[in-house]
């Protein structure tokens, strides 16, 4: 089969490998047919790590994926063969300390697609998954809005964490897919406002369209300042959606007493610090968002329901064989893109 691998920083090129086999009982062949380009594959394209898991050369990136069932084992029992799926691309053990108290995304051996030194990635034409990641498609939501869901059980997740947010307003820092996804998942539990921000334009309108109140950018406005008008007592709970030092310096100050700093995004650095002084005289409670748990398929039921309508977040569609066309696209955040997606072959 063809795998699309990065081969150096900033190079990627098609390759012929070894179909995947099923091995175990409970795994079931999966033909892709969608991925989405996220910034943690950007990472591995233009840096070659996040922190330390670094790209051993050649190696294919991807875990926003969705496709159709080809063959299953013999012990798979709730999807079969022309199914639709999402793919969860976290393999937690099951067994561990954080799997027995509910903490899969902390798993002591957690495997995740595309991670280096875990699994190979979804940009590939056939994966094999463990039968507990192959998560069945309604048949309104299609396979878009199948691989939209992984991030988008991040944003929900992030807000569950976050706790109740019913009637409490909100910031979001950062209108990418991330961001966007919790914005839409902080509007879906009853935010009374949603304030967001970003460099980048076209994204603020995004956010806009997912529910956002206010968006700015702080190229162009004092974004603490805009928001005190505003809110004069500070907002309840600030995510965090870029990993920039600016922006967690914003969201302290954004923050009221008592208030929650959710901190979602992935640094490209290894230390980031915060004003003690504010954070602790405000009481801030920090917390950090590690992909998700137990949201995948409440989002997948948000879809079927369309509670979330995150389809205009697709922005960009390339055919797989342009896959670098479009890692370029995204890591130059040109042309609006939000959402890449990656088409394969029927």
């Amino acid at each position: 089969m063809k795998a699309m691998r990065l081969t150096a920083i900033r190079a990627m090129e098609m390759a012929n490998v070894a179909d995947p086999a099923i091995v175990r009982p409970t795994d079931v062949l999966v033909r892709m047919t969608r991925v989405g380009v996220c910034g943690s594959d950007i990472h591995y394209y233009t840096d070659g790590r996040i922190g330390s898991q670094v790209v051993q050369y050649p190696f294919a990136v991807g875990h926003e994926g969705a496709g159709v069932v080809e063959a299953v084992g013999p012990a798979v029992t709730h999807v079969k063969p022309g199914d639709h799926v999402a793919i969860e691309p976290a393999m937690p053990c099951g067994v561990c300390d954080q799997c027995r108290a509910g903490r899969p995304n902390t798993c002591r051996t957690l495997t995740f697609l595309g991670c280096p030194g875990q699994a190979e990635g979804c940009l590939s034409e056939f994966i094999v998954m463990p039968e507990s990641s192959c998560l069945p498609l309604a048949a309104c939501v299609g396979d878009d809005l199948g691989a939209l869901s992984e991030p988008l059980a991040i944003g929900v997740y992030a807000v569950r964490q976050s706790g109740p947010v019913r009637g409490l307003r909100v910031g979001v820092l950062g209108s990418g897919p991330i961001g966007l996804s919790v914005t839409l998942a902080a509007r879906e539990a009853g935010a009374a406002a949603v304030y967001a921000t970003d460099l980048v334009d076209a994204r603020l309108a995004a956010a806009r369209k997912a529910g956002a109140d206010w968006s700015g950018n702080p190229r162009a406005c004092d974004v603490v300042a805009e928001v005190a008008k505003r809110e004069p007592l500070m907002l309840d709970v600030v995510f965090e959606c870029c990993g920039q030092q600016e922006t967690v310096d914003q969201a302290i100050e954004l923050l009221k007493p008592g208030g929650v700093l959710s901190l979602i995004g992935i640094p490209t650095v290894d230390r980031i610090s915060i004003s003690i002084d504010v954070a602790r005289r405000r009481e801030i409670r920090i917390q950090n968002v590690r992909r998700q748990a137990h949201c995948a398929e409440r989002t997948l039921e948000m879809l079927a329901k369309r509670s979330l309508r995150p389809e205009f977040m697709v922005t960009h569609r390339f055919p797989f064989a342009r896959t670098a066309e479009a890692f370029d696209l995204v890591a130059g955040l040109r042309d609006g893109v939000i959402k890449a997606m990656i088409d394969f072959p029927a």
